[in-house]
């Protein structure tokens, strides 16, 4: 690259994003539970509407995502004109940073916090800001300690990746009120499903300025290799996304599967009760044999070991059981591995396997 050519300051800081490993050389077939996605794959009716959509794959989509937009409000008790589309939760999470954030700008988040939120950051050539967490669960008072007048954007996952805590509606109600008057609050819902009753957010969306939430379609939906997400705010900010989002951000089939998709709830509870069932089987079969982990509420697991060695080692073995799980180094947790939840007889296997694996079996 010629000396006179340079991207924009912040963009040669980015380390490139690492997604789940989805191949073992040698093995075919291998069980992937890296990614944190659904086993049972999206609804059926979401699968009609993709298939119908073949037939207008000539025609442009709609620019304002109208359909979707109100099938997210229906389902959710929304006001559609706030709803924003984009692909992924990713997408919204690039507009909020290149609306509001900059040099000169601060972007806040927690140190296991999502990777795309500091990718994100550098991209607009905003400083980002990473807060300690308190045994792997985000503090509050850390965050507000961190934030300075440069302070543009919060970000939250809540529940989080890859830790799987997340903190209450009391913190959540202290954080948005602590804020400097000009930061954002950005609440990343994307395993929001997977707790009951849990509002992802939208109760301080509502009764605030300052609050923006963030979902996806990629988890619980099973609707990942599509890449739908939406997000929900204050009007105004709202209008400021939509001035930046591309008019044609989502194709016909993104649009008409994922309200197929949002529209059907039956498979939505059914994949949160399967989830939860797994999950804590999971969690206490591990347990049992020495390694822990902190309750999760997503549809993942972060499991602990005695020290990096041996969390390499113990994914080494079963790579060559062909079970394709996470590393998490990146999330600064190199004695970790986080493991999806998948159906019994994947959540089986893989406990046999670290069973194996420390001997025990």
């Amino acid at each position: 690259m010629s000396d006179a050519i340079r991207p924009q300051p912040g963009i040669l800081d980015i380390a490139l994003y690492e997604g789940g490993k989805s191949h073992v050389a040698g093995i075919h077939n291998a069980l992937k539970l890296s990614s944190n996605e659904n086993p049972f794959g999206p609804s059926p009716k979401a699968k009609e509407a993709f298939l119908r959509s073949a037939h207008t794959l000539h025609r442009y989509p709609s620019t304002d995502h109208a359909g979707l937009r109100h099938a997210i409000a229906e389902v959710h008790g929304l006001d559609a004109a706030r709803v924003i589309c984009g692909c992924g939760s990713d997408e919204i999470i690039t507009f909020l940073c290149q609306a509001y954030a900059g040099p000169h700008t601060d972007v806040v988040f927690t140190e296991h916090g999502f990777l795309m939120y500091r990718i994100s950051a550098l991209a607009v050539g905003a400083t980002p800001v990473e807060v300690p967490e308190r045994e792997r669960t985000t503090d509050v008072d850390a965050i507000l300690a961190a934030c300075t007048p440069r302070t543009r954007l919060v970000f939250l996952a809540n529940p989080n990746n890859p830790t799987g805590t997340m903190i209450g509606q009391a913190d959540l109600a202290r954080l948005a009120a602590g804020l400097p008057q000009q930061a954002i609050l950005v609440l990343d819902g994307a395993y929001a499903e997977y707790v009951p009753g849990y509002d992802a957010g939208l109760q301080l969306v509502e009764e605030r300025t300052n609050v923006v939430m963030t979902r996806t379609f990629s988890k619980i939906y099973g609707l990942g290799g599509l890449r739908i997400g939406w997000g929900y705010g204050p009007k105004a900010i709202i209008d400021v996304l939509n001035r930046i989002r591309g008019p044609f951000n989502l194709s016909t089939t993104q649009l008409e599967t994922a309200e197929a998709a949002v529209r059907d709830q039956d498979h939505v509870a059914r994949c949160r009760a399967d989830n939860a069932r797994w999950r804590v089987w999971l969690a206490e079969a591990l347990a049992e044999i020495g390694v822990p982990s902190d309750t999760s509420m997503a549809n993942f697991i972060l499991a602990r070991f005695a020290d990096t060695q041996e969390a390499e080692a113990c994914d080494l073995f079963l790579q060559s059981q062909g079970l394709i799980v996470r590393r998490v180094v990146g999330y600064k947790l190199p004695h970790c591995l986080r493991i999806t939840i998948g159906d019994e007889a994947s959540c089986r296997r893989v406990a046999h396997a670290i069973a194996q694996f420390k001997g025990l079996r």
